[in-house]
């Protein structure tokens, strides 16, 4: 019996991972490319016995890029993030989503005042034991910090909202280690089959717990986080 499924995907999460594992690619191929990575998910069974299940809608959650001056510490000078090339390609990606059949887009908001850059963990670790000093220091050591608001709360609520309302009968989560632990236990509860889609990272054994099933439908994820 075909089911009806959301997919729900964490969109920072998922641009993060096709950008380390796939490269770098055009905002309309990279929207492409997690469309396309969406309807492999309904496809079950084998070749001789492959079924598709039907697709209710694509939830794609994101924040906004960017577009206030930060301070670049490497550089010694400040940053005009909204005209960046980052803030256009982003902007482009989610335009081109937008067109997609059956897409959603939900959008948080970014904390801009706590956007800054700061010392990676490495770096943090080697600075402290002085096997480098901070004249040393280079591009790498260093991360842009930057806070999601809205963004879990939102994939909670859709979530309780699909389960609640009977919309669906599965419900798939492409999302890291996220704490989606209640979400998944509220679905599971409600009769909906819950399957994460961790773009091949370790989960913890507490969400392993709460799901109906790991999937991941590209071996290039699975292969890359082996390494």
């Amino acid at each position: 019996m075909n089911k009806r499924v959301a997919i729900l995907v964490d969109g920072g999460f998922y641009r993060k991972q096709s950008f380390k594992v796939k490269g770098e690619l055009s905002p309309e191929a990279r929207a492409t490319e997690l469309y396309e990575y969406c309807w492999r998910h309904l496809a079950e069974g084998k070749k001789k016995e492959k079924r598709f299940d039907e697709l209710y809608r694509i939830f794609y959650y994101d924040c906004s890029p960017i577009s206030k001056r930060v301070y670049d510490p490497l550089k010694k000078e400040t940053i005009d993030f909204s005209k960046s090339h980052t803030k256009e390609w982003t902007e482009d990606f989610f335009q081109e989503l937008s067109k997609k059949r059956k897409v959603a887009l939900r959008f948080g908001e970014l904390s801009e005042g706590s956007v800054g850059y700061s010392f990676t963990t490495e770096a943090t670790k080697k600075l402290l034991n002085k096997s480098i000093t901070v004249d040393e220091v280079k591009r790498r050591h260093l991360k842009l910090s930057v806070q999601q608001k809205g963004v879990d709360m939102r994939i909670g609520l859709d979530i309780a909202s699909l389960s609640f309302k009977k919309q669906v009968d599965k419900i798939i989560l492409i999302a890291g280690d996220s704490d989606f632990v209640p979400a998944a236990k509220l679905a599971r509860r409600e009769g909906i089959d819950f399957v994460l889609d961790p773009l091949g990272n370790h989960i913890k054994s507490s969400l392993a717990l709460h799901i109906d099933g790991l999937r991941v439908c590209d071996n290039d994820y699975a292969d890359y986080f082996k390494k």
